[in-house]
């Protein structure tokens, strides 16, 4: 079966709207327990905030006020002028949840955490082109690794939100070591 192109664009105060909508609508249509995290679970430090106490509408302002300012960063895939998937994809530097992790790699390793892509648009390529697009927006941002945390054993597509591991391998991302909660580190260098 035939599917319409997929447009990519970095998230931006211009696409706030577009990334509300997604979220807010199909994004977790198979998975409404994470409806509420509006991708800001690495934004926070979490010797600072207390996770299971944020409030959807406190991540929701705080995605706002990030987008506005360009400290929180990512890709929205679009179909026929609707999103269709987000990649949250950013410097290290910009995610504190790694703030009592440090890497000697950290000023030039630019982070792939999460994808979102609507159910009826999964196994069409959302999830790849919008990690094709992340490598090259971080490379574009100056960072000359990419790392992920694939979970190998994860079972459905709602859960599988940090991307399968197949399709980093596919993208030429190695194993680089093991992390934590049953995820792998892949990493790629974007020279």
């Amino acid at each position: 079966m035939s599917h319409p192109p997929i447009e990519i664009h970095p998230l931006g105060p211009e696409r706030l709207a577009d990334f509300l909508a997604f979220f807010e609508g199909p994004a977790f249509a198979d998975n409404p327990r994470w409806r509420s995290c509006y991708c800001q679970f690495l934004y926070v430090d979490h010797t600072r905030v207390h996770w299971p106490s944020r409030t959807g509408n406190e991540n929701r302002a705080a995605a706002c006020a990030r987008i506005d300012a360009g400290t929180m960063r990512g890709l929205l895939a679009y179909r026929d002028g609707h999103v269709v998937g987000w990649c949250n994809a950013a410097p290290r530097a910009l995610l504190d949840a790694f703030a009592d992790e440090p890497d000697p790699d950290a000023a030039r390793l630019g982070q792939i955490t999460c994808f979102v892509v609507a159910p009826a648009q999964r196994r069409t390529g959302v999830a790849t082109a919008l990690l094709d697009a992340a490598c090259a927006e971080l490379r574009r941002q100056g960072m000359t690794l990419a790392e992920a945390a694939p979970k190998p054993d994860i079972g459905g597509d709602a859960e599988n939100h940090y991307g399968p591991m197949s399709m980093f391998l596919a993208a030429g991302f190695t194993v680089h070591r093991p992390g934590e909660y049953g995820s792998v580190l892949v990493r790629k260098a974007l020279g």
